[in-house]
């Protein structure tokens, strides 16, 4: 029996969301056609709409659909240059690695902002840099924090980050992919300008997402063509995929609410691996309650993903979009971490579907390997 244990790389689909997927493909109409099936296709899209507004309270006309997070990201950073003259970027140095990446391109000037040892960005250093900064002299700004960090589920202070931006007159933008759909999130609440999310992460189709955008804030299209997401994003819809999101976002309320039952399953499989030895990445703060992240010196991480998927248990070594890769966490760098501890790290996440037997799973299996790696380095150490 298989235990899926990497939802915050991908959760699993709703079942009801695949139903409903497929129903809607098999109806005719593009979403922008005037004629019966095209109102159809319409009418299921602002369902849609009003379900994603819904999940995460944004603005009425606040919701652009896009391909995902990744997307989302780009027209974010790039949307915002022209009507605001961005000359510069504040990436928190924790940001998953498409906020750098895509802010790179943009040809502005990119700054860190440091983590603290606990996983939380460092608002002091922001604060400091903002102190004497000069919109009129400086050019715009734009600061990049997300709502909860994907390798460690440390959950970030943006309300905190927004009021120091706008308080020196910049633009906050929160990458919130890894917490819509498990916790709550309240754009208007967050102070964040704009934000992203991804339906994939939470039990919903993949290749759907939405970047939420505060009311009548100027972004420059990055998708022309057609006057589809009212001229902000070209492109036919994909009405089915757009269908699950907003089923996903209707759904995922419950989940919200069941987030210590979550929690719970988490702090199972943390004692554990604490009692084995490991060491825990962001445990003194507020985490995403499916999210651990630990190190075990002596046991690579990619050592353990392996170890663990023979054993039948799905786990991440890392972020799941560079688990492919050998270098450290950039991530548990920035929180201090050494090398070993960084090469050693995992991160094992639960989700909408997870049970009382996938920890169990882990409780079983993972201390008992570790153990193994433990006993084989003091023989090797005797010899």
């Amino acid at each position: 029996m298989r235990h899926y244990l990497d939802h915050n790389a991908t959760a699993p689909v709703r079942p009801e969301v695949i139903d409903l997927i497929a129903e809607t493909m098999r109806h005719d109409g593009n979403s922008l056609s005037v004629h019966e099936e095209g109102r159809s296709a319409h009418k299921i899209l602002e369902d849609a709409r009003e379900q994603v507004r819904s999940l995460v309270n944004a603005p009425v006309n606040g919701v652009i659909f896009t391909s995902g997070g990744t997307e989302s990201i780009h027209y974010a950073l790039h949307g915002v240059m022209a009507p605001h003259k961005i000359k510069r970027f504040f990436i928190s140095a924790i940001e998953h690695t498409a906020v750098a990446a895509n802010a790179e391109t943009t040809g502005a000037d990119i700054e860190f902002i440091p983590a603290l040892r606990s996983g939380v960005v460092d608002l002091a250093w922001l604060k400091d840099r903002l102190k004497d900064y000069d919109v009129d002299r400086d050019g715009g700004f734009m600061v990049c924090v997300m709502f909860a960090n994907n390798e460690t589920g440390v959950i970030q202070p943006v309300a905190e980050a927004a009021e120091i931006t706008h308080d020196a007159g910049g633009l906050l933008f929160c990458d919130a992919a890894q917490a819509v759909g498990k916790v709550p999130v309240n754009f208007v609440m967050s102070g964040a300008d704009i934000m992203s999310f991804t339906g994939h992460k939470f039990g919903g189709p993949v290749g759907v997402g939405a970047l939420v955008a505060g009311p009548n804030l100027p972004l420059e299209p990055q998708l022309r063509g057609g006057g589809h997401e009212s001229n902000r994003r070209a492109g036919t819809h994909n009405v089915a995929g757009i269908a699950g999101l907003g089923l996903a976002c209707a759904l995922a309320k419950e989940t919200v609410a069941h987030a210590g039952d979550i929690a719970a399953l988490r702090n199972r499989m943390e004692d554990a691996a604490i009692e084995a030895g490991a060491k825990i990445w962001g445990a003194s703060e507020e985490r995403l309650p499916g999210t651990l992240c630990l190190s075990a010196d002596g046991f690579p991480g990619a050592t353990q993903l392996m170890t663990m998927d023979l054993a039948g248990l799905a786990i991440s070594a890392g972020s799941a979009c560079s688990s492919g890769k050998t270098k450290p966490s950039h991530v548990l760098v920035a929180m201090g971490a050494s090398d070993e501890e960084a090469t050693s790290a995992i991160r094992v996440s639960l989700g909408w579907n997870s049970t009382a037997e996938d920890a169990d799973a882990f409780i079983e299996t993972w201390p008992k390997a570790y153990e193994r790696i433990k006993v084989r380095s003091e023989q090797k150490g005797a010899a």
